[in-house]
């Protein structure tokens, strides 16, 4: 599952996304579900982008029924990676609009992006 960490942010069935143009699309209401893969601790204690639904990676594939298949899904975790293998794994169960946010919360951070603890 984990043998494509290292890979760019894209990959076959799904697009990235950059940071700035992920704001943009919450700054315009645009309908998006965005999943941050990390672990809880992470997401409470570090931050995450408002309205984000967290959703561990390792849970990922036993919650995976909780997913719209129709709804633009956009995966973010601290660095890219472990949301390129959630949008891997959401491709391979049939979803198809699924997009990686490139650089993650880190790239987040470092634009100067509003974050939410807690």
């Amino acid at each position: 599952m984990f043998r494509n960490l290292f890979r760019p942010s894209a990959g076959p069935g799904f697009q990235t996304i950059t940071v700035s143009d992920l704001k943009a699309k919450l700054d315009a209401r645009e309908k998006i579900v965005l999943l941050d893969v990390r672990q809880p601790e992470e997401f409470s204690h570090d931050g995450h982008v408002a309205g984000a639904r967290l959703l561990p990676l390792p849970m990922l594939s036993g919650r995976i029924g909780e997913l719209s298949k129709d709804a633009a899904i956009y995966c973010i975790c601290l660095s890219g990676s472990r949301s390129h293998v959630a949008c891997e794994m959401l491709h391979r169960q049939g979803f198809t609009n699924v997009t990686n946010v490139a650089g993650g919360m880190g790239a987040w951070k470092r634009a100067g992006l509003p974050s939410k603890r807690g």
